[in-house]
């Protein structure tokens, strides 16, 4: 028996012991409310449980970089959000090999299977990365709109006070007076 064969027949008992390895990154309190995986009225749960399902069933489909981004997105965005650092963020990711050796446990260690686990085993390494790659990006759209806000609050805060003036005609023409300022300045 393959090990693909393995993993998908015991599909349901290791996405659960990954689901929970993945709500132990939550303070207890949290961590019964998010199990639940009631869309409406708890959708980190759900966001959750649809993620790992399908970034489960990416990794045994040989799924490309692209369907497994897609799968751990909605999941590592939540945790972006959430200010997770970027290593607890994606902790639980390799928290599937874990899983699958409790569940597999000695026939891992068998003929060809132990193969085929090494193998296994770096496809969930790459998946963990293409987590980090995720959350970074995430990190940094979140950062950008921080300073779009900073930018148009302090904008409409100098206008209040009289302290920007506009110069009438099109941008160029805005673009060349900066550009002149600058040279001022700089000269």
């Amino acid at each position: 028996m393959s090990l693909k064969k393995l993993l998908a027949d015991n599909r349901s008992t290791i996405i659960d012991g990954w689901h929970d390895i993945a709500l132990q990154t939550y303070p207890e309190e949290s961590q019964a409310f998010f199990k639940r995986k009631d869309q409406f009225g708890n959708p980190v749960g759900h966001t959750l449980s649809e993620g790992l399902e399908a970034a489960y069933d990416a990794l045994l489909d040989n799924a490309g970089n692209e369907v497994l981004s897609k799968a751990l997105d909605g999941i590592i965005r939540i945790r972006a959000i959430q200010e997770f650092t970027p290593s607890r963020a994606v902790r639980f990711l390799f928290g599937l090999k874990t899983v699958i050796r409790e569940t597999l446990g000695q026939k891992l260690r068998e003929g060809t299977l132990s193969e085929e686990w090494v193998d296994f085993e770096a496809e969930i390494d790459h998946m963990a990365l293409l987590g980090f790659d995720v959350y970074s990006a995430c990190r940094q759209n979140i950062y950008d709109i921080r300073v779009e806000s900073v930018k148009r609050h302090t904008s409409r805060l100098l206008k209040k006070a009289g302290l920007v003036y506009e110069f009438p005609g099109d941008s160029s023409d805005q673009s060349e007076l900066q550009e002149g300022i600058a040279d001022l300045d700089n000269g």
